[in-house]
């Protein structure tokens, strides 16, 4: 039978950037040929207005077991693709998220009951398509598990909400040299916002504000006439999430004569402690029984896991791969950790069944 090893390998192997609708088929249809070596039978592959989810097991379970396939990587951003020197394996997703997926499937041999494997293809962005899925499923569960990366080996007990902004300012094109009074200066505009999100920030709930990608003007020497801004913003706290909103749909500009677009706005609620400490808590517990020890962190990254607890279900994140380097080049998974916590997350599983 396949390895989990090599499981991942064809995973890897089959690139799958969340904006390649074929890729992502791709990657679920080979998830579904793999779970027929693993399981016995194939996956599911079902289509959520226009995105391949992978699901395999209960139809209305009360454990779910939530994954991702898709990464943040472009075709050909690796080379090689796929390496394993020791105990360290590279390629894109290993960390985010595709461990996860293996050591979930793999731990999934010799369950039966009202449990299932979902994994959805457009989690790196945002979960547009497949949030009121998700959300369906985790209001039936009593408990969902979320497979994506632990941080230094710790699971996940709190997330950070998110909100993104697209942020648009339309000025008037002029000669920046002749009579750059004419013009209306859409530079100048954005500057002064970008000073505004700043100022939003609030350490005391980790609440961020960040501007990200920036673009304005055409020419050197012309006053320009479109600026746009992407922000991403992030807290703890519900309550801080819609004081930025408003702030932020509330921004004016200094030039009366310029105007200001904003779209996207709230996307994660806050994976909040009451949410998770009930399942950590046992989840220690079987991880005790096994000579192991999981301790638990909250992080600024949010996930799937978000929304599944904005559902009501009982949620404990951060199930998945140990190594680190999420989106970055140096991303890797821990072998010896693969191995080590696909009997862990069976137990679990078996306890919290036999609950």
């Amino acid at each position: 039978m396949i390895t989990p090893l090599e499981a991942l390998e064809k995973l890897v192997r089959c690139e799958s950037p969340t904006e390649d609708l074929q890729a992502c088929r791709a990657v679920i249809t080979l998830a579904s040929e793999i779970a027929n070596e693993v399981l016995g039978t194939p996956g599911e592959i079902n289509d959520v207005l226009g995105r391949p989810v992978f699901t395999w097991g209960a139809k209305n379970p009360e454990i779910v077991l939530l994954a991702h396939l898709d990464t943040v990587w472009p075709h050909g951003s690796f080379t090689p693709l796929w390496s394993v020197d020791g105990d360290v394996i590279r390629g894109p997703g290993v960390f985010d998220m595709k461990t996860g997926f293996v050591q979930a499937l793999f731990a999934m041999q010799n369950v039966s009951g009202s449990v299932a494997l979902i994994a959805t293809t457009d989690e790196e962005t945002g979960s547009d398509t497949t949030k009121e899925f998700i959300q369906e499923l985790s209001r039936k569960a009593k408990a969902v598990l979320v497979l994506e990366a632990a941080v230094d080996g710790k699971v996940k007990t709190g997330r950070k909400g998110t909100a993104m902004y697209h942020i648009t300012v339309h000025g008037l094109a002029a000669h920046a040299g002749l009579e750059p009074e004419k013009g209306i200066n859409a530079t100048v505009e954005i500057a002064h916002l970008v000073l505004q999100l700043a100022a939003l920030e609030d350490k005391t709930h980790g609440t961020t504000v960040v501007p990200t990608l920036l673009r304005s003007g055409n020419t050197t020497n012309t006053v320009p006439d479109l600026a746009s801004l992407d922000v991403d913003a992030r807290s703890f706290l519900q309550a801080d999430l819609v004081r930025l909103d408003n702030a932020i749909r509330a921004f004016t500009p200094t030039n009366p004569l310029a105007r200001i677009e904003i779209s996207g706005g709230l996307n994660r609620p806050p994976l909040e402690l009451s949410s998770t400490k009930e399942l950590y808590e046992r989840a220690e517990k079987v991880a005790r029984s096994l000579g192991m020890s999981l301790d638990h962190a909250a992080v600024g990254g949010a996930s799937d896991g978000n929304f599944a607890a904005a559902a009501g279900a009982k949620v404990l994140d951060g199930l998945g791969a140990v190594g680190s380097g999420a989106h970055a080049l140096n991303e890797w998974a821990s072998v010896s950790a693969l191995e080590e916590r696909i009997p862990f997350l069976h137990a679990f599983i078996l306890d919290l069944l036999n609950d």
